[in-house]
């Protein structure tokens, strides 16, 4: 059995892969939370020893820094469009490299660079050819692979965007990567939506990758064009042919709007049913007042 311990208030970091079977189990309650400035990125489990011998974990909630630089058995929370375009992606990319038995598309596995004082990343999406053995990777290691990514995509959320499109650039530049996209969910006017962003390396370190008269990006390694079409992204082939169940991606991201407003009206319809109970309960207490003051007047005049 083991236990389970929880330290809460903790930003998130790293979580171990398998917790000894000499531990025993506690669940408590509001476990792995954020502190009230902290966004809630996910959690890890910390071993520790106690002086008796037993075996704690401690689930403890990521930080900021956590997610940039993950350790193996981080569980990072996303949302369902989030996961839903990542896997739209990873079925076209996996799709595009299906000849060449030395491709690989990995998700969300980390990767550790061989780059000196570089530390590791969890990409979302990562096509990686010329690889000898295809394994199970929880890290997936350049030096001792002897290859390193062709291309890496990145799908941003509100809460880590900064790492997106901002630091990830340079390290990623740094690692050599030769293209670095992302897709940057954005608002506007209330609706969300998606930017596309991409860098190709030259010797001279990263430029921006242009997009053609239509707004998309050629991703020559899985040879595919990126697009956005009505708000979502949209694979195309080199003729222009639509790839993938794009329109299942294109229907989640309308549900998850039609919820996501039909909570707002929610959260409104609660809010002035909350006002008008308190100005009724406002009223009925100022009656209860005018009805004490005039039996009071009352009760002097006998």
């Amino acid at each position: 059995m083991r236990r389970l311990c929880y330290n809460v208030g903790v930003d998130p970091d790293t979580q171990a892969e398998v917790e000894p079977m000499s531990a025993t189990l506690t669940d408590q309650a509001n476990a792995v939370r954020p502190t009230d400035t902290e966004p809630f990125y996910g959690w890890r489990f910390i071993r520790r020893e106690l002086p008796d011998g037993t075996i704690e974990w401690d689930q403890v909630p990521l930080t900021y820094e956590d997610v940039l630089h993950p350790e193996e058995g981080d569980q990072v929370t996303h949302s369902s469009i989030h996961q839903r375009r990542w896997h739209y992606l990873r079925e076209v990319f996996e799709r595009q490299v299906a000849d060449d038995p030395s491709a690989v598309v990995l998700d969300d596995v980390r990767i550790e660079w061989d780059v000196p004082d570089l530390r590791p990343h969890g990409p979302d999406l990562m096509v990686i050819f010329g690889v000898r053995e295809r394994k199970n990777w929880s890290t997936f290691r350049v030096a001792e692979e002897g290859v390193r990514p062709a291309l890496i995509v990145e799908i941003t959320s509100p809460e880590t965007r900064g790492h997106d499109v901002m630091t990830k650039v340079d390290h990623y530049e740094l690692a050599g990567v030769p293209l670095y996209v992302i897709v940057d969910a954005v608002e506007r006017r209330g609706q969300p939506g998606v930017r596309l962003i991409g860098y190709t390396l030259t010797p001279e370190g990263y430029r921006v990758l242009a997009p053609d008269d239509q707004g998309r990006l050629w991703l020559a390694p899985v040879r595919v064009w990126l697009g956005v079409r009505d708000g979502e992204i949209i694979c195309y082939d080199e003729s222009g042919r639509p790839l993938g169940d794009h329109l299942a991606l294109a229907r989640a991201l309308q549900e998850e709007e039609q919820a996501r407003r039909e909570a707002e009206a929610r959260a409104m319809e609660a809010e002035t049913r909350a006002t008008a109970e308190q100005r009724a309960r406002a009223a009925a207490e100022a009656r209860v007042r005018e009805l004490e003051e005039a039996l009071r007047r009352t009760q002097q005049n006998l």
